[in-house]
Formats: C-alpha cells, sequence, structure tokens
C-alpha cells in the first residue's frame, strides 16, 4: 500500500490540493485552486467529468444527463477570469426567447420569454387581473435576488454571527413563508400560482415548503436571460477540464475515493477504493454531503454531521428521467420548443404526494427537453434528442421497487407524451436509456438516490447547510449542492467562489 506524503507540520498549508468529484462544482474548484496555485487532482468515479452534468452518447445521440441551461452567465466569466482566461473563447452561449412552454391538460398554455411586456400580455391572457400582482412578484423577486445571491450566495456562513446579522432581512422578507404561499398572495390564477412557484423544483425543493427566498429565480431569468452552451453542459464541463490541465493539475477518471483520511483532526489526503493513498494539504469534497460525512469521513470523529443528525436531514425529491432518440422527426411536432413542461391534472396534491407521503402517483408533471432544435450535434442529421424528467419519491421513503416498477412507468410517461405533446412518439424511437432513483444512488453515489442533495428549505439553508469550510477536520472543504450556497447550477458554482475566500494561497 502506498503511504500519504508526509506533511512538515500540522499547520503547514503547501500546494497539494484533492477535489473528490468531477461536477461542475469540483470543476469550479479545482479552477479556483490552481488559480490559487494549488497542484490539484481530481477524482472522480464516472469516465467523464460533468458528474449530475455528464453525458451519454448512444448511437449517433448525445444524451445530456442533468443541467440543460446556463443562467447568470458572469458567474462563468469571472470563474474563467480568475484562471486568466476569456469563457467566451472555450464556450459558446444561444440565448433561448422563449424559455420554456408551460402546457395543461386543458390545452391552456403560458410562454415564459424575456421581454416583461410579453411577460404582462401572457399573465393578462391567462387573468387579467392578475397583471399588477405580476409585476409585484417581479419587485419581491429582485429583492430577494440582491440579498440571497448577490449577498448571502456570495460568501461563507459558516460563522453563526454572519447568521444572526441577516435574520432582520429574513424577516423582512418573509423568508419563513413557503414559494408557493408567496406566489398565492400575488396571483388569484391557480395556473399562474404553478407558474411562478415551480422552479424549486429545478433545485430539488417542494414548492410548498421551500424558503421564498427562491423567487430570486423569476428576477434571474428576467435579468440576465435563460441560454444555452452549444455541446451541452457536458462539454463545458470538458473546456472546464483541460483548464484544470492546462494549469498543472490532474484528472483521474474511473477512480472512487473510498475514505478521507484524518489524523489528529487535520485532513491528510484520500483513500482510494484500490487501497493507494494519496497524500494533500487541502481536500474538497464535492461528492454529496451525506456521502462525504457519512461515507469518507465514517472512522472520523464528528461534532456536528453525525449519524444521527444526517438521519433526521431532509434530502431532495429523486427523478425518473427517459432519454430517447427518435428517428427522421427534425421537422415533425413543430410547435414543440427546446423546453416545455406537461401539467399534470394536480399540482398542490401531486407534491404533497412526492414529499410528504413518499407516494408514486398515476398522474405525473413532466419536463421535456429538446435539445436538437438549438443544437444539431445532439442527434443524426433528421433526427431528434430528448429527454423527459418526472419528479418522484426518493428512496428514503421506501415503497418503490424501481426494478419492477420502471417499465410501467414509462409507459404511464409514454402515454401522457404521445396525449399531449408527442403523438405517435412511440414508433418513432430509436434508441432511449432509463434512469431512476436507484440510479443516482449508484451513478452519483446520491443518498436516497435524491436528485439535488439536500432539499433547501429555510433551516437546511445559509448556516443550517453543511458549511463551506468543514468544522469536521482542519483542511476539509465543501463544494456543490449539498453546502452553501448550493442548490441549482448557479449555486453550484458559487460554491467554488466562496471556497476561494476560505482557502489560503499555497506555499510553493
Amino acid at each position: 500500500m502506498t503511504r500519504l506524503d508526509p506533511i512538515e507540520s500540522e499547520t503547514r498549508v503547501g500546494n497539494r490540493a484533492i477535489v473528490i468529484g468531477a461536477g461542475l462544482g469540483g470543476l469550479a474548484a479545482a479552477m479556483r485552486l490552481g488559480a490559487k496555485g494549488y497542484k490539484v487532482t481530481v477524482i472522480d468515479k464516472l469516465d467523464v467529468p460533468g458528474g449530475r452534468g455528464s453525458a451519454i452518447w448512444q448511437d449517433g445521440h448525445r444524451f445530456d444527463l442533468g443541467p440543460t441551461i446556463v443562467t447568470v452567465p458572469q458567474l462563468y466569466k469571472e470563474l474563467w477570469a480568475a484562471c486568466g482566461r476569456r469563457f467566451e473563447d472555450d464556450v459558446e452561449l444561444k440565448s433561448l426567447d422563449p424559455f420554456y412552454e408551460i402546457r395543461w391538460p386543458d390545452g391552456t398554455k403560458f410562454v415564459a420569454q424575456h421581454d416583461t411586456d410579453a411577460m404582462r400580455a401572457e399573465v393578462a391572457r391567462i387573468e387579467p387581473r392578475d397583471v399588477d400582482g405580476f409585476d409585484k412578484f417581479l419587485q419581491d423577486s429582485a429583492k430577494r435576488y440582491w440579498f440571497g445571491f448577490e449577498d448571502l450566495g456570495r460568501r461563507s456562513m459558516h460563522q453563526l454571527w454572519e447568521l444572526v446579522k441577516v435574520l432582520p432581512t429574513f424577516g423582512m422578507l418573509r423568508a419563513d413563508r413557503s414559494v408557493y404561499a408567496h406566489a398565492k398572495r400575488r396571483f388569484i390564477s391557480d395556473k399562474l400560482r404553478m407558474a411562478f412557484s415551480f422552479h424549486p423544483l429545478f433545485i430539488g425543493g417542494d414548492p410548498m415548503h421551500v424558503t421564498s427566498m427562491y423567487i430570486l429565480v423569476s428576477y434571474l431569468e428576467k435579468e440576465f436571460g435563460v441560454h444555452y452552451a452549444m455541446g451541452g453542459l457536458a462539454g463545458m464541463a470538458q473546456k472546464m477540464a483541460a483548464v484544470i490541465e492546462d494549469q498543472g493539475g490532474t484528472l483521474l477518471m474511473d477512480t472512487v475515493v473510498d475514505e478521507i483520511v484524518v489524523d489528529q483532526g487535520r485532513v491528510r489526503g484520500v483513500r482510494l477504493e484500490s487501497g493507494l493513498e494519496l497524500g494533500a494539504d487541502v481536500v474538497v469534497s464535492n461528492a454529496d454531503a451525506g456521502h462525504t460525512y457519512d461515507r469518507l469521513m465514517r472512522h472520523a470523529p464528528k461534532k456536528r454531521w453525525t449519524p444521527s443528525k444526517l438521519k433526521r436531514t431532509r434530502y431532495s425529491m429523486s427523478l425518473f428521467v427517459w432519454y430517447f432518440g427518435t428517428k427522421g422527426t427534425r421537422g415533425d411536432w413543430a410547435d414543440v420548443g427546446h423546453h416545455t413542461i406537461l401539467n399534470g391534472p394536480r399540482y398542490t396534491g401531486l407534491l404533497h404526494d412526492i414529499f410528504m407521503k413518499g407516494k408514486l402517483s398515476d398522474d405525473m408533471s413532466l419536463y421535456v427537453h429538446r435539445p436538437s432544435v438549438t443544437d444539431p450535434s445532439v442527434a443524426p442529421e433528421g433526427d431528434d434528442t430528448f429527454y423527459v424528467l418526472s419528479p418522484v419519491p426518493h428512496l428514503g421513503h421506501g415503497g418503490v421497487d424501481w426494478k419492477t416498477e420502471a417499465e410501467a412507468y414509462k409507459a404511464k410517461v409514454l402515454a401522457v407524451l404521445e396525449k399531449q405533446l408527442l403523438p405517435g412518439l412511440g414508433s418513432k424511437i430509436s434508441t432511449e436509456q432509463v434512469f431512476t432513483p436507484e440510479t443516482f444512488r449508484d451513478r452519483y453515489l446520491s443518498p436516497n438516490g435524491s436528485g439535488f442533495s439536500i432539499e433547501p428549505r429555510i433551516l437546511q439553508s445559509a448556516w443550517f447547510r453543511p458549511h463551506n469550510v468543514s468544522e469536521e477536520a482542519e483542511g476539509l472543504y465543501l463544494v456543490g449542492a449539498g453546502t452553501h450556497p448550493g442548490a441549482g447550477v448557479p449555486g453550484v458554482i458559487s460554491t467554488a467562489e466562496v471556497l476561494s475566500q476560505l482557502v489560503p494561497d499555497a506555499v510553493t
């Protein structure tokens, strides 16, 4: 067995850093560390970088597995700039307008788009009395963006005093109120309440319980637009990996970290599943926070993130995702754009089934991604690439055997798609792949197979969330969806920015 490289003293910080996980948070962290002079090694169990933002190539189709859009593009420009580079030289963003279309079973449609007057017209078409409420909602959203994202989201919240100082603002903004409750105060129409409250589902949160701070997404979309990275986020992850390698860093793919090695309260490196030990002065975990503390630190004493506390932690819902390619359909379904959301007959009831009862319901709401209308490279010429996503309970609720349920559930999804969006779909599918909650558990080592790590409820946000600088071992840091600010790709990228404020410059 290879031993850890010696560290000269318990307090010395050298220039060796290990990042566990090559998801977007881990890649951004490695870029930031490289810019600070660290010799970085990134380790990931997958064969390609990107984590949940990676892709699978199958029969000429590229299936982008997770996030599909880029918002707040300045975050990426700042990340690249910190490394002495220009984001625009590596990644081409294409603005999407409209952003997405929401459809209901009765045929009603709502088109979310960049122009505010056009959005007012969409609101008025569904409920004229809600136009004033829409304007107020945007004002509410802007206040929460500047406080929640640009202030709290871009600095560490690991000290309790930082939370105490902002409690009055949390109170003034009614952070205790849920996203749905806030939308309900501003809109008369149930459909518009859904249209302006569903966004937490994209970060794993229950709109009925996630803090209303997350209505900031409406302002974020309006102010900065919604963009698609040509080549997908998997392509952007490849560019991030290239920056790391140009900085002198290394990526070890197809490699599993078994344990974070801690000695006398300080990290010494990691032990791989193979038994090989790698030494480091700094260890950054982009693995799920629950996996980090429960598995990777299983032999280290813990003060805060004990097994009992982790057991009480609420995780996000999981996902059923069906990736498929269709033959000769590029000119078909002309009214189906890049992003479509299909509502089921219930909204709040379905949320209650997923998050509170842990019940797999017969009805469903679906998110449909058709990137081939924007990026022809995702499919063979004339063909289409899709994925359809359905929020489902995570594995911690029990009661769903996905080995027997997956095919039946896929058939239900197909029936909804053929009826509401893509008639004749079944006969045109040429290749496919299905992810269930068990896939999220096994592929991403996600506790309970959750899709988005720890749910961003108010008492699981900011100081209450796992901290970017760990209190469990000196030299250990966390990035990704399970830490602050986490939740969503912009939040994940911001965790690396917060990290860079906490980690000292490398000593060479």
